[in-house]
């Protein structure tokens, strides 16, 4: 069981990695008519849906960003079954997808449709024998159009109406949730600590995936939070070296130059060096920084109402873009300010570097 779980978990972060551009590219073709709106004063752009006219080439061009966000669980479902059985399961897979939006059974029926597609040609392949002049037929006929059957019985028949259900309720009580400001600033709080705790590790991807699951419901506001906190720590050490040099070797000086990416473009990893040469006071230091500043950004008001973008940049694609950029500024300064005061990054640098093996560090690219 255990093994399996591993493999489901590895299948759906492959969905989530091929969803991403997807969403990153929707969401900036809708971010970007929206925010040249606003700068003349149109706060929406609905007015202008028909007609002529600048305005309405803007409404025609956000309509093609929502078309993009609106196929996040076929893309998801599809590629879910790719990662498991391949080529011959991405259609049933893109068709579960389709199918999880249409009776609102949402992310859990994508992700459910996607596996029954996936397992049902991997069966397939294992125990179906046709003879050698017959094997073509496998990939092109026999295996598509079995998945597709099992989708089409389980997912539209048996379990449209239950999964469809469970997703509203959850939905409902999610967006209630975002709705309350004491309810949201304690998310913002729990998200932002999980963000910077482990930068990259299982509590920092725990966090992360369940912001791609709520985007695929139409539910943006925890992802405005997880944005925020994602590029909190590497800009925080990049800011740590300029700001108290002494405290920080040539070495390390040298890393933070690199730490400016990483914090503009939303890699947490940036942080780890650093982190690794006092981790016992670095890291709650780090859980406090993210945690403050996604507070910032909740308490002045960032709304994720479109699908928001990772990264610095991403403050396009947010209402009161402003807070966004405000909360990341006061997390940074704070664990630049704290961690360049309680760690020496002189002194520990070399008994920081003999405990960790650096080829153990794993670098992703997956908080993009």
């Amino acid at each position: 069981m255990k093994k399996f779980l591993k493999e489901a978990k590895g299948h759906l972060m492959t969905g989530i990695g091929y969803m991403l551009p997807l969403i990153i590219g929707a969401s900036l073709v809708v971010a970007i008519p929206k925010l040249i709106a606003l700068c003349f004063g149109i706060t929406s752009l609905d007015p202008y849906a028909d007609g002529t006219g600048i305005w309405h080439v803007m409404k025609l061009i956000e309509n093609v960003g929502w078309t993009g966000i609106g196929l996040i669980n076929t893309v998801l479902a599809g590629f879910i079954a790719y990662s498991i059985a391949d080529k011959p399961a991405i259609g049933a897979g893109l068709i579960g997808g389709a199918l999880a939006s249409s009776t609102y059974a949402g992310f859990l029926g994508a992700v459910i449709a996607a596996f029954i597609a996936g397992y049902t040609v991997r069966w397939a392949k294992n125990h179906i024998h046709l003879p050698e002049s017959m094997q073509t037929m496998m990939p092109l006929v026999i295996c598509p159009f079995l998945a597709t059957g099992v989708v089409a019985i389980v997912m539209g028949v048996i379990l449209a109406t239950p999964l469809a259900a469970i997703n509203t309720w959850l939905v409902d009580w999610i967006s209630k949730m975002c709705q309350g400001s004491a309810s949201q600033l304690i998310m913002a709080l729990i998200l932002g600590a999980m963000i910077a705790s482990d930068m990259g590790g299982p509590i920092n991807k725990s966090a992360w995936m369940a912001g791609n699951v709520l985007l695929a419901e139409g539910i943006y506001q925890p992802n405005v939070f997880i944005n925020c906190a994602i590029c909190i720590p590497p800009l925080a050490y990049a800011i740590a070296t300029v700001i108290n040099k002494k405290r920080f070797s040539p070495a390390f000086r040298e890393t933070g130059k690199g730490n400016w990416v990483m914090g503009f473009i939303g890699i947490t990893e940036g942080a780890i060096p650093f982190t690794l040469v006092k981790p016992q006071i670095l890291i709650p230091v780090n859980m406090i920084g993210g945690a403050l500043g996604t507070a910032v950004t909740c308490l002045l008001g960032a709304k994720g109402d479109i699908p928001p973008v990772g990264g610095i940049y991403g403050f396009v694609s947010v209402t009161h873009g402003w807070a966004y950029l405000v909360g990341i500024l006061v997390g940074a300064i704070f664990i630049a300010v704290v961690a360049s005061l309680l760690v020496d990054f002189n002194d520990d640098t070399k008994s920081g570097s003999d405990d960790v093996n650096v080829d153990e560090i794993e670098i992703s690219f997956e908080d993009l």
